[in-house]
């Protein structure tokens, strides 16, 4: 999912840079020469970071875990 994309539009000095890191984060920045951009991507997809929240995906696992018990003992899944 990564990606980038570097413009400098009629008229401006600087370029502007998009990044998409592996987690569809997007990242936006500006700079004077086209080199700093091409850096700037490699930083970006070198200090990715996961922003997702584990403990909510630990919890949503158990949960479906529990369903899937309930199932597999006849039993009507019930988050009550």
């Amino acid at each position: 999912m990564r990606d980038f994309n570097i413009t400098k539009y009629k008229g401006n000095t600087h370029y502007t840079v998009n990044v998409t890191d592996s987690f569809g984060q997007e990242h936006t920045n500006f700079f004077k020469t086209e080199d700093n951009c091409v850096l700037y991507v490699y930083q970006v997809w070198e200090n990715e970071v996961d922003k997702r929240n584990p403990e909510q995906e630990l919890l949503g696992r158990a949960i479906k875990n529990c369903i899937e018990i309930d199932k597999k003992s006849g039993r009507t899944p019930s988050l009550d």
